[in-house]
């Protein structure tokens, strides 16, 4: 017989110490999950800036699995409305970028080239690769397109703007959601 359970033999005739060691092994599973889950949330807002994971995804379904687990009235408010702002700037995100590349004619193929030169470029050059790759790859595929260096660069520039505005708006948001996560296990932990 373990120490554990020696202590929950000695203790059945006394619920209070009995319900105080049920309840801190509930708390101690409940940290765990809130440290898994900030720590999900740090690599998520990562993320936005270095796409090698979907940023805003990672978060909402970090939110989720936290208010899932903790169960409470807190948690799951905090949860959905991180995980609403998480989307919305997820969305946002790709609404302003793809709206900035049509004003500025950007077309698919131009996109498909940066895609290409930002895979290869991740590859060739650690961390910042897939951002080098990315602006090589969207001029050289603007400069094909357009036969024109000049005009290659002022569009390939405001393409890059766009795709910049996208991750500042999507890194934005994931904060916030996190920032909301903080409070909701502040009111979790404390209400508990």
């Amino acid at each position: 017989m373990n120490l554990q359970n020696m202590n929950r033999w000695r203790n059945l005739e006394d619920g209070f110490a009995r319900t105080y060691m049920c309840e801190t092994e509930h708390v101690d599973a409940q940290i765990i999950y809130t440290i898994i889950a900030g720590l999900l949330l740090v690599v998520s807002a990562l993320g936005t800036i270095f796409p090698v994971l979907p940023g805003s995804l990672l978060a909402i379904g970090a939110l989720l699995g936290w208010g899932w687990l903790l169960g409470s009235a807190a948690s799951w408010w905090a949860a959905g409305l991180g995980m609403a702002v998480a989307l919305l700037g997820w969305s946002a995100s790709a609404i302003l970028t793809g709206k900035k590349l049509k004003e500025h004619q950007v077309p698919t193929g131009s996109i498909l080239f940066a895609v290409l030169g930002a895979i290869i470029g991740a590859f060739l050059i650690p961390i910042v690769g897939m951002f080098v790759g990315f602006a090589v790859g969207l001029f050289a595929g603007e400069s094909v397109r357009r036969r024109d260096f000049s005009g290659a660069f002022g569009s390939s520039w405001a393409a890059l703007k766009a795709m910049g505005l996208g991750i500042v708006v999507e890194f934005g948001c994931v904060l916030l959601a996190s920032s909301i996560w903080v409070i909701g296990l502040i009111t979790h932990f404390v209400t508990r």
